[in-house]
């Protein structure tokens, strides 16, 4: 029976919720993955579920599963530092196509498997940016959060590090092009405002049927990109911060992107007035308004993640939010209205979907 799920990454496993198109009563499954810390649970495109998890204690591993979360295998075979390097705390990010799996990991780095996250390769050309030695950790640490491929050109790969900043590979990860000129770095002196690298990028996402352009959220402001990320143009007018973590683009329609801001980075990190909004732009971030039907309107005190954010594919869009608290609301109308879906779960990580038909 044609359905979607909802992939939930959470402070203690993955979740996995499950409705049919309809999208109005769902079930809720896990928590997976033996209760691990996980931050990010993907679908690749033949329906396999793969979940980034670990810490300090665990470990990093990517988790699988080929049955629809009913069994889960995990490896970390090649999830390894290179040797005088520091270990790698967890497995943090995914991203799957043209047959190969991609994991970032903290510290920031970046990894590749061929045969399904059974092992792992490293890609060696991103440590080897001329940058390297001054990439700094932000609050949460050193990490490379987001993966975004190229839809028909294998070789092309963005990643987005906290703090270093968005890089660009055209040859499969032997070279590395660092991605951030407009991108200014408020928490620098007057003069070094828009450096080459250092900024504190929170999400990437590629907008459809058009992969030259690229939103992003950062710790000092909303940008776009129409050039794969070689320029970047603020589009934060008209939002009430400029301080976010997640982004998360229309199935459909490349002027549509979706924010879910925060009242700032030093005042607490809660929803601006603490009423909950998602604001959305129908024209590539010239204007923006806010959906707030069905969100609480007073006491919401909290955060949503960076890869807490998401939409999927069906028609109307829906778009999903998780938060720190553990709720988790989604819109069937793109965004006009929200109805809480979840409740009590851990501090939720990150949101993916996943549609069967």
């Amino acid at each position: 029976m044609p359905g979607i799920s909802l992939l939930v990454g959470t402070r203690k496993g993955a979740f996995i919720l499950r409705s049919d198109e309809a999208r109005q009563d769902w079930t809720v499954d896990g928590p997976h993955c033996q209760t691990w810390p996980v931050n990010h649970v993907i679908g690749a495109p033949d329906g396999t579920i793969h979940a980034a998890a670990g810490n300090e204690w665990f470990g990093p591993a990517v988790w699988t599963s080929t049955d629809g979360g009913k069994s889960w295998t995990h490896s970390s075979k090649g999830l390894s530092a290179p040797e005088g390097a520091p270990p790698i705390k967890s497995a943090w990010s995914l991203a799957a196509g043209h047959g190969r799996l991609w994991c970032g990991v903290e510290p920031a780095g970046l990894f590749r498997s061929d045969d399904g996250g059974e092992t792992w390769e490293h890609v060696e050309g991103l440590q080897r940016h001329s940058s390297r030695e001054s990439w700094l950790p932000g609050a949460g640490g050193l990490i490379l959060h987001h993966i975004v491929l190229h839809p028909s050109d294998p070789n092309q790969v963005w990643v987005a590090i906290s703090t270093a900043g968005v890089f660009h590979t055209a040859d499969g990860g032997r070279t590395w092009e660092a991605r951030n000129r407009g991108v200014r770095c408020d928490y620098m002196p007057e003069d070094q405002r828009y450096p080459e690298t250092g900024q504190c990028v929170h999400g990437i996402a590629m907008a459809p049927g058009m992969p030259n352009r690229i939103y992003q959220q950062n710790h000092c402001g909303m940008y776009r990109s129409d050039d794969g990320g070689r320029n970047w143009e603020s589009i934060e007018a008209g939002l009430p911060s400029t301080f976010g973590f997640p982004v998360a683009a229309h199935p459909r329609d490349p002027e549509r992107v979706y924010l879910a801001p925060l009242n700032g980075d030093s005042k607490g990190r809660y929803m601006p007035d603490a009423r909950a909004a998602v604001w959305c732009s129908h024209d590539a971030g010239s204007t923006w308004r806010d959906g707030r039907e069905g969100l609480p309107q007073r006491d919401a005190f909290f955060n949503v993640l960076r890869q807490a954010l998401a939409t999927d594919p069906l028609t109307p869009a829906g778009v999903y939010m998780g938060t720190g608290g553990g709720e988790l609301y989604a819109s069937r109308d793109e965004g006009e209205t929200w109805t809480c879906v979840a409740r009590h779960l851990p501090t939720i990580t990150s949101v993916e979907t996943l549609v069967s038909r």
